[in-house]
């Protein structure tokens, strides 16, 4: 990294203009004496949460030329190696001499494509006054690497694209209580979250273009995230693991059928390249793996795992008509709202299937999209007793879409999907 570069970008933050921030449920803590850490997909905000500290530090009256964002992804700052980061403050007190005495906020962004950067943070941490706020798209860099390197001294927040809540607040959709119309409109704004997803960008671009954004995303997410990050060697099998995994998603993964399945389509790959390339999704916070609630490790490990997608809009990048499937996508919007919230989440079957539920088993969760079919009121009658045997102390609610007359009576723990997303 050459300094002269270095100087000009760091020049270039101080006098530029702040973006306006839509606030989000996540507030960055400003003065925690901790190395503050956020983890999160490509796209899913952290650099406007960056953003939104910087202006309320400034607003606070910290001089600008005390708050330093660098985003490790600029070419102009490429190539860097650990060594180089040194030059970070050198650069920032030739520039401002004037605040060569006073404590500096340095935001740092997609750390992990700096090698070495955990030691480098943490000699900071323990010889300068700063305020450190650092973010990665990988769950292994902030989750692992800073943890162990600061050993107590972080706090390490997860960033998911926009919750429901969220969305209506992006989109400017009121919520009122008690009010029949305002229902119809959370319900219908349901929908288009489940179309469409909740990253921010592609919440407020015309419908037109966010087809052509969640491909863009899409193609960043396999050359950046996976194929580059990693060195995957078969670009092709891990193009295909991607699309499997978005079209699939509430899905059991049986990882013996998938490889039986490549195999018979000409894809040459070996079971063990499979969970490798598995763990790289699960590791790019594009997937999650829901392992089945049993009381060993050992039986959970020999049962398929659910799989779960970071949004659902992203299901459009890979399907032809993104407007199916409803039913899985309202069971990954679930799951998404208890895991902002959770990481203890299983999901259960024995004869019947329980979509999800908590490590204790004090409470679980199944979704359906229209209970109007006797057959499908029958099913989810039978999800919620298999719960209630399973957990005989357990609290289990049905969430579903589409309203039918007498549902509370029948199933009197059912709840609306549009309410049961903006709870707490």
């Amino acid at each position: 990294m050459r300094s002269d570069n270095l100087k000009y970008v760091l020049r270039e933050f101080v006098g530029r203009t702040l973006p306006v921030c839509r606030p989000r449920e996540l507030v960055l803590p400003a003065e925690t004496g901790k190395v503050i850490g956020l983890t999160g997909v490509r796209r899913s905000g952290k650099t406007f949460l960056f953003f939104d500290a910087i202006r309320r530090l400034a607003e606070r009256g910290v001089d600008r030329r005390r708050l330093v964002y660098l985003n490790f992804e600029d070419d102009r700052l490429q190539p860097i190696e650990a060594a180089d980061l040194d030059l970070v403050l050198r650069c920032l007190r030739e520039l401002f001499p004037e605040t060569s005495r006073q404590r500096i906020y340095l935001f740092l962004d997609e750390v992990q494509n700096v090698p070495g950067w955990q030691r480098w943070v943490r000699r900071l941490q323990d010889t300068e006054d700063v305020g450190l706020f650092v973010t990665g798209s990988s769950s292994r860099v902030l989750s692992r690497d800073l943890t162990t390197a600061l050993r107590g001294r972080s706090l390490t927040f997860e960033v998911f694209p926009l919750s429901f809540r969220e969305y209506l607040a992006f989109r400017e959709i009121p919520i009122v209580p008690s009010s029949a119309a305002n229902e119809s409109l959370l319900r219908a704004a349901l929908e288009t979250y489940l179309q469409w997803g909740g990253f921010p960008e592609i919440v407020l671009a015309d419908e037109a273009l966010r087809p052509l954004y969640l491909e863009e995303y899409a193609s960043l997410m396999l050359y950046r995230d996976l194929v580059e990050r990693y060195g995957v060697r078969n670009e092709k099998l891990m193009r295909e693991l991607l699309r499997h995994a978005f079209r699939n998603t509430a899905s059991l993964l049986n990882v013996s059928k998938l490889h039986r399945d490549f195999t018979s389509r000409g894809l040459a790959v070996s079971k063990n390249t499979l969970f490798e390339y598995l763990g790289y999704l699960e590791d790019a916070l594009l997937v999650f793996l829901l392992p089945k609630q049993e009381a060993s490790v050992r039986k959970q490990a020999h049962n398929p795992k659910k799989l779960h997608v970071i949004d659902p809009g992203l299901v459009a990048a890979f399907k032809a008509y993104p407007g199916r499937d409803v039913g899985h996508k309202l069971e990954t919007t679930v799951f998404l709202h208890l895991r902002r919230r959770r990481k203890d989440l299983f999901y259960y079957a024995n004869g019947g299937e329980v979509d999800l539920c908590d490590g204790d088993g004090a409470v679980f969760f199944n979704t359906c999209w229209d209970l109007a079919e006797p057959e499908t009121m029958q099913r989810e009658k039978g999800a919620m007793a298999l719960g209630k045997t399973r957990w005989p102390g357990a609290s289990g609610r049905l969430i579903y879409h589409e309203y039918v007359p007498g549902v509370e009576t029948t199933l009197p723990t059912a709840e609306p999907a549009w309410r049961f997303l903006l709870s707490d």
